[in-house]
């Protein structure tokens, strides 16, 4: 995957997962930082239950990182104080 989808399922996967876990955006860069190493904590989960990662630009890799965005998220909150709904 080129670092321009690498940023755009980041941007996707992040904004999903800060809706999820507290109902509002972390910001535009918090969300895509959040969503790429979301994308490899998720990459990283799935491969532990062997199944494949991410994959590329795709609904697949977007699950993903979706499940690692939430699981990053809800972590980031816990160590930061912030409440989670």
């Amino acid at each position: 995957m080129s670092i321009l989808s690498w940023i755009l399922l980041g941007l996707i996967a992040g904004f999903l997962a800060s809706k999820i876990v507290n109902s509002s955006g972390q910001g535009l860069l918090l969300d895509i930082v959040l969503g790429i190493i979301g994308a490899m904590v998720g990459g990283f989960l799935f491969s532990l239950f062997g199944v494949g990662g991410v994959t590329g630009f795709n609904l697949y890799s977007l699950l993903v990182a979706l499940v690692g965005s939430v699981v990053v998220l809800y972590l980031y909150h816990m160590l930061t104080g912030r409440r989670t709904v």
